[in-house]
């Protein structure tokens, strides 16, 4: 308390991730489902408070990953998302919780411990239709993760890391799609993608295919990040049209 009797606020810090992965070219979110109250049963994002005022805060992100999901931190690179403290949203009390995001290729199944009943992959696109529930603002972290994820793989070269040391321009357009959540014309994907410079490199061999002309393979090229980017087409627009 102040001198002039003004007191601050208690307010408690917390972590939550945004891991995201593809399973079966289908964007999916690391949740858990909470065994404790509030939100008891329900599903949520990873996360807790700081155990003290001297854990450093990628600390204790890792602590909860492993701890609620027993995924393997050192696979996966932590990047900040963003800060979220609008009052009213933990019941508990005043709460600031710092988001953190991942998004990597070939993640395990999650283990569950701690106070989470189970973790789980859920697919992203029940989270955002609002089809899955999710407790605190939970949701609008997701939104805000996914887009990051989006914007990165017009940026960067991340997509190739979802596919195999080789692969055809149709494996990495299902990347961008199932990242994405739209479909994508093939020419003109290609020609961005040849545009890129350093993006792919063409190995010098074919996939052959049950059907159609064989499929020319590549493998990641050496920069990245992507110029020009591979922007993603709008709504309003036909993919022709970009």
């Amino acid at each position: 308390m102040t001198d002039d009797g003004w007191e601050p606020p208690r307010i408690l810090l917390a972590i939550d991730l945004v891991i995201l992965t593809l399973r079966e070219l289908e964007l999916h979110i690391l949740l858990v489902e909470r065994g404790i109250e509030p939100y008891k049963g329900v599903m949520a994002l990873p996360g807790g408070f700081l155990q003290h005022s001297e854990e450093d805060l990628v600390a204790a992100a890792h602590r909860e990953l492993s701890e609620e999901a027993e995924l393997d931190v050192e696979k996966l690179r932590l990047e900040h998302l963003g800060v979220y403290g609008a009052p009213g949203r933990d019941p508990r009390g005043r709460v600031v919780s710092v988001a953190y995001l991942a998004i990597a290729p070939r993640l395990p199944e999650p283990i569950a411990g701690t106070d989470a009943a189970s973790a789980r992959w859920q697919s992203v696109a029940r989270v955002l239709s609002g089809d899955l529930e999710l407790a605190f603002d939970h949701r609008r972290i997701v939104t805000d993760g996914v887009e990051r994820a989006r914007v990165k793989l017009e940026h960067t070269a991340l997509a190739t890391a979802f596919c195999g040391p080789t692969f055809t321009i149709t494996d990495l357009q299902e990347v961008y799609e199932a990242v994405w959540g739209i479909p994508l014309d093939p020419r003109n994907f290609y020609r961005k993608v040849q545009k890129a410079e350093g993006f792919i490199v063409d190995v010098g061999s074919v996939r052959k295919a049950a059907t159609g002309r064989p499929a020319r393979l590549f493998t990641a090229g050496p920069y990245e990040v992507l110029y020009p980017p591979m922007v993603r087409p709008f709504e309003s627009s036909s993919e022709k049209e970009q």
